[in-house]
């Protein structure tokens, strides 16, 4: 499976907290989770759906995820050299599965590069979550482990109590039929899982 976690943390006091969202389902075994401006990640979610549903409906499979963030990278890219907009101030991580080359993770950036990982993170502690995860990551790990070690990674530069209303957790795991699903954890299945690591 995969495994994405963020940081849930409002710019104001007044949002109201459980109807944003860094964690986003895009197709039933594809998600993401963004670093940087909302606005534009959900415009890339936006067309990340639209693609993903153009290419089922087109092809009769889900979309691979590889093809996902192919098809980002170039709207990204896109937007870096026409004149009269702005290149997109957000990075994302995809995370999904596919009948090619089964559980996947990729990083698509505003200038519209793309690339695969085994584990990454983005944003503003990125570099001290790497360094943690080089530690910590084996090719070998099951789900457990790895959402354990995503919300220790989390728990590494984070600003206050970790909570079940500051977090969020996308995960790509197999359901009782054998169908890879991305799904958002809900807050009391975040809330076993910082309990477990506590």
């Amino acid at each position: 499976g995969v495994v994405i976690a963020t940081e849930k943390k409002p710019h104001s006091p007044l949002i109201d907290a459980d109807d944003w969202n860094k964690v986003y389902s895009i197709a039933q075994h594809l998600g993401c989770v963004y670093s940087g401006i909302g606005g534009d990640a959900r415009l890339l979610v936006r067309r990340a759906r639209k693609y993903a549903e153009v290419y089922r409906m087109k092809y009769n499979e889900c979309e691979p995820t590889t093809e996902a963030a192919r098809s980002l990278g170039d709207v990204a890219q896109d937007f870096t050299q026409q004149p009269g907009v702005r290149p997109f101030g957000v990075s994302l991580l995809l995370a999904g599965h596919d009948s090619q080359k089964g559980c996947q993770l990729y990083q698509v950036d505003p200038s519209g590069a793309w690339w695969a990982w085994k584990a990454s993170a983005i944003g503003k502690n990125m570099t001290n979550a790497k360094n943690f995860l080089e530690k910590r990551y084996s090719d070998d790990m099951e789900l457990e482990d790895a959402i354990h070690t995503a919300l220790l990674t989390l728990k590494e530069g984070f600003d206050g109590d970790m909570t079940a209303q500051n977090i969020q957790l996308g995960v790509v795991r197999q359901n009782k039929e054998g169908i890879w699903n991305f799904e958002v954890l809900s807050v009391g299945e975040v809330q076993d899982y910082l309990d477990q690591v506590a």
